[in-house]
């Protein structure tokens, strides 16, 4: 399931992580990658322990615990601080699986079920860039507006096309869900759509909307690991 979810940050939000970013020493991105991706990785990241990296987070963790959207496809039980990378002329990302494990700043362990990327650049402003999602339906190339997000299972083959024009910015990081089933999670993000699209038609205590909600939350109770 691959889900594209429009302003998850407001303009002044982007605007200033822009701004902090512009001004924030970048580090080869290859410093947080395995040994495999490592020879695929190409491109630049602000350091993991930056203050500005930590600072600037914290704005969009705050943006996604006020998105419905994505709530509803990651049903999140952790999030990993994001990530903020960078891809200049000739840069680009191979064909790769994110990493299963990773490591929360606390210590903690968190197994990483959906991978996000929030585009911070203007489509224009770039060529090439394309993050390139494989999956069993086919191949997706996306390419979106700044403050805007497309959330994927992690275990998805997926690449970044070369940039050859400008310069491509974006945060990325990782979620544990209280589902771990890629299809069990995409079935209660169907059902969730259905129920709000049936609560615009009938009042909240017809019948068929306490029945669809009733289904809803004992599909996600039987399911969740916590």
């Amino acid at each position: 399931m691959l889900v594209t979810i429009p302003d998850v940050l407001t303009r002044e939000e982007v605007t200033h992580i822009r701004r902090v970013l512009e001004n924030t020493a970048w580090q080869d991105g290859r410093a947080t990658a395995g040994d495999q991706v490592s020879s695929v990785k190409n491109n630049l990241q602000v350091p993991l322990d930056a203050p500005e990296a930590q600072d600037l987070g914290q704005i969009i963790m705050r943006a996604l615990g006020r998105n419905p959207t994505f709530t509803t496809a990651a049903l999140p039980l952790r999030v990993l601080p994001p990530m903020f990378n960078r891809y200049d002329v000739g840069m680009t990302f191979g064909a790769h699986v994110d990493n299963s494990i990773r490591a929360l700043p606390n210590g903690q362990r968190l197994r990483t079920d959906v991978s996000s990327t929030l585009f911070l650049t203007p489509p224009e402003d770039y060529d090439g860039g394309e993050l390139v999602v494989h999956d069993t339906y086919g191949t997706h190339k996306v390419k979106l507006p700044p403050g805007h997000m497309v959330v994927y299972p992690a275990t998805s083959l997926h690449s970044v096309t070369p940039v050859t024009r400008g310069s491509r910015w974006s945060a990325v990081f990782w979620t544990q869900s209280m589902v771990k089933d890629t299809w069990r999670r995409h079935m209660l993000y169907d059902l969730d759509n259905a129920i709000m699209r049936t609560r615009t038609l009938l009042p909240d205590d017809d019948p068929a909307v306490n029945t669809l909600m009733a289904h809803y939350h004992n599909l996600l109770r039987h399911w969740s690991e916590m």
